[in-house]
């Protein structure tokens, strides 16, 4: 996922935290962990790069999206799932929806599990992937074994997760749940050229679907739940031992994009009283968005600095600009620390900065979500079954993902498992085969459990509308037994009567 990445917030799940019953029957599967971890890393030929090892796996990834790497790999996924029996639909923003049929042989949406297949241009092997590669597994074990779910199940390869190749994080998962307009996702212009668009490659590839990237049930492709299994990407899981976090939501972050302008000078004439230098006033400013967020127990970093391409070694630059995210799992502590920053900036311009000016945008404002209870619920009742209430933590993911976005029109949940030392987004990013497999079987744990859960509850749905009904139903005969009886009929009041006879 795109972002900072380094702090994850966790609550240890030592107490119960759920109204949900969090009974869960063992599937009686069992993934392959052998097949999972190869599938993984041979899959990983298609964009490796960065080596850093001896060993044929010891590479990192440059996969960016739409690449030609990222195209045969999602060809490969394609053929997968349709030799499990799954129907295969591509949507406008190329997103992959692989269906496979429950035994009710219902028309509801499916559970999906989803995650991406994109990376970032010195990425690791697990980010995204494993995702993939887990729901993959999970379908693979049910059908070998024979299970069919009661509802259909599947896996969805969100477009563009990364946002690295054209600048827009979540991007296609964002579109789908009507937070990013499609026209300005399809305008995306790849980094390195210009001259390319997010869709000119859907259409070069194949990906440009006819399915509307939407949760519209009548037009686009609804889920009835979203379940993505991911590494941390941070040391919380590590450093407190812990195999599975349990994920309940997602932290507010917003992203800035700052400009400060300042004025031409040679470094060798220009006295530092007389100079308007916007890079040592952005250099000031970052330091003061650090000390502002550490103060809030918050986090602000700045991934991008850039100064014009024609600046050189004896010239003060007229123009920087750089990138300020700022996150905390409170949205008010977000706001707070942006105009604290923003305040600082001012002075600093005036004063420090000698009489440089600033501006800034808003990129991104992402609000903290909370997932939905009963798919934590299920979640947490796999990492009960699998490795034990001590083993297992409740926490809130310090990065954005797809299901930040899937959260806002189905149940959504996540699965975290433990990443080496806490580094992701680097070559040298790494889970153990131990750890993908633990994942792994907690995803279809999770997936199995709110199936069932899914189906209690559209029988407790379908016996209330069956007692409204009756009720509708006593009304109206007694109105009909009314309109046929005499002024001095004996038949009781209605409400007592429905009371009475229907029931409560």
């Amino acid at each position: 996922m795109y972002g900072t990445k380094g702090v994850t917030r966790a609550l240890h799940s030592n107490a119960r935290q759920f109204s949900t019953a969090t009974r869960l029957q063992a599937s009686g599967l069992k993934i392959n962990s052998d097949r999972l971890w190869n599938t993984l890393h041979e899959t990983c030929e298609w964009g490796a790069a960065h080596r850093y090892g001896e060993k044929p796996t010891d590479t990192g990834m440059a996969r960016l999206t739409l690449n030609d790497d990222d195209a045969r790999v999602r060809r490969w996924f394609g053929a997968e799932v349709q030799k499990l029996g799954c129907t295969l639909s591509v949507d406008q923003m190329g997103n992959m929806f692989a269906r496979q049929p429950g035994r009710l042989n219902s028309a509801a949406p499916m559970i999906a599990m989803g995650s991406h297949l994109d990376t970032q241009p010195r990425g690791g092997r697990y980010d995204g992937i494993l995702g993939i590669m887990a729901a993959l597994e999970v379908l693979r074990t049910m059908k070998e074994s024979g299970f069919q779910t009661n509802y259909d199940v599947g896996v969805v390869n969100w477009t563009n997760e990364e946002g690295a190749r054209f600048p827009k994080s979540m991007c296609s998962s964002g579109v789908w749940a009507g937070a990013i307009p499609i026209q300005q996702a399809w305008d995306l212009r790849d980094i390195h050229d210009p001259s390319v668009t997010l869709r000119s490659e859907l259409e070069r590839h194949g990906y440009l679907g006819d399915i509307a990237c939407s949760s519209d049930l009548a037009t686009g492709y609804p889920l009835g739940a979203h379940f993505e299994l991911h590494i941390e990407q941070g040391p919380i899981l590590p450093e407190n031992n812990r195999s599975i976090g349990v994920v309940r939501g997602a932290q507010s972050y917003r992203w800035l994009n700052m400009t400060v302008q300042g004025q031409d000078a040679h470094t060798g004439t220009t006295p530092l009283s007389a100079r308007r230098d916007p890079l040592l006033a952005s250099s000031r400013m970052i330091a003061a968005s650090h000390d502002i967020a550490k103060r809030h127990d918050a986090l602000a970093s700045t991934g991008i600095i850039r100064v014009p391409s024609n600046a050189s070694t004896n010239t003060i630059s007229s123009q920087v600009t750089f990138t300020l995210d700022i996150r905390h799992p409170q949205d008010s502590v977000v706001h707070a620390v942006q105009d604290e920053c923003l305040k600082a900036f001012e002075a600093i311009a005036l004063q420090d900065g000698k009489g440089v000016s600033f501006d800034w945008t808003l990129d991104t404002d992402s609000p903290a979500v909370k997932f939905d209870d009963n798919c934590v619920a299920s979640i947490q009742a796999a990492a009960d079954q699998l490795v034990g209430r001590e083993k297992s933590m409740l926490m809130t993911s310090g990065a954005g993902h797809d299901t930040v976005y899937t959260s806002q029109h189905c149940p959504s949940a996540m699965i975290f498992v433990p990443c080496r030392d806490g580094v992701s987004h680097h070559p040298t990013e790494y889970c153990s085969p131990q750890d993908c497999a633990m994942g792994t079987q907690a995803l279809l744990e999770a997936v199995v459990h709110y199936d069932k859960f899914r189906v209690e509850a559209e029988g407790q749905k379908n016996k209330y509308t069956e007692i409204e009904n009756s009720k509708i139903f006593g009304s109206y005969i007694y109105t009909k037994l009314c309109t046929s009886a005499s002024a001095d009929s004996d038949i009781e009041d209605p409400a007592k009567w429905n009371k009475e006879n229907v029931g409560p």
